[in-house]
């Protein structure tokens, strides 16, 4: 569906994106993730042909990024595109002339995106009078009104309350099972594990990273991790450092990597000899590879 390959682009003597490569497959939710300054705007401007790269080609659809692939994408960006004063109806029937739809199709579109996002009974009401949830779906129903291959979310459930949150997630996995194409970024560690089918990473305008949740976890050499709470800190790493098993700090919580699972006896037994307040086992998850791709530089 989308394929990027050898971009690049400069601002002046910066480089943003370097060599990026990345391949997009019809029906999946590919997650783009990185810190600000990564790459990634500049990727989706690229891709929507709102700037030129320097070289790399990028194809939609098996054509070249050009005007007339502009009708191939939909966006929904992080800030919502809705004009208050007019209603769901409104917003979605004006971005619709925009690509192009007019008359019976304009209005069966319209119809079908309200549905889509749960917003039938609201398509007269006025956005203005909308809960934050409900603006955000109807920002993602404009990026589906001229029925796109490619929909690009970007922070979709940035600022919102969890309730929201699991709303816009549910649509999203809705629009996958529709065999919606999907482009997300997020800063939302826990929502690409959710909702991602394969996960890259990108880092000084490069893939360093990607595939599924599983293939990632094959870059950290560990089964699983061991948090531990301990005013004897030192002592604590020294034993770990015996054992074998790596440590690192996630925010204030000292844990350990270890190599094989096991029972939470046998870990206890490990550390015996330090004055332990908690310890807790966690699965390697995508927080834990994130920082450790994008820190450490595995």
């Amino acid at each position: 569906m989308l394929t990027i390959k050898n971009l690049k682009k400069n601002y002046g003597k910066r480089a943003v994106i370097k060599d990026l490569n990345l391949e997009i497959k019809a029906g999946e939710i590919y997650g783009l993730l990185g810190a600000n300054g990564a790459g990634k705007t500049t990727t989706i401007n690229i891709i929507c042909n709102l700037i030129e790269a320097d070289s790399g080609t990028i194809e939609i659809n098996n054509k070249k990024v050009s005007q007339g692939t502009k009708k191939y994408v939909g966006v929904a960006p992080q800030e919502n595109l809705l004009y208050k004063n007019l209603s769901c109806q409104e917003n979605l029937k004006f971005y619709g002339r925009i690509y192009g739809l007019d008359g019976k199709k304009c209005d069966r579109r319209i119809a079908e995106t309200l549905a889509a996002v749960n917003l039938s009974d609201r398509a007269k009401t006025p956005v203005e009078s909308l809960s934050g949830g409900m603006k955000r779906r109807i920002n993602i129903a404009i990026a589906l009104i001229h029925e796109p291959k490619l929909v690009i979310l970007d922070e979709p459930t940035t600022g919102l309350d969890i309730e929201t949150r699991y709303e816009i997630w549910q649509l999203i996995e809705d629009l996958k099972k529709q065999g919606t194409t999907i482009l997300l970024t997020t800063h939302l560690l826990d929502e690409a594990q959710r909702l991602c089918d394969r996960i890259g990473i990108i880092k000084e305008g490069k893939i360093i990273a990607e595939g599924s949740l599983n293939e990632l976890r094959k870059l950290i050499p560990a089964a699983e991790i061991v948090i531990i709470k301990t005013k004897e800190t030192e002592q604590a790493i020294s034993r770990g450092k015996e054992l074998g098993f790596c440590h690192r700090y996630y925010g204030n919580d000292l844990a350990f990597w270890l190599p094989e699972k096991l029972e939470l006896r046998e870990t206890l037994e490990l550390f015996a000899n330090i004055n332990l307040e908690s310890i807790s086992r966690k699965d390697v998850d995508l927080e834990h590879i994130y920082l450790e791709l994008t820190k450490n530089g595995i």
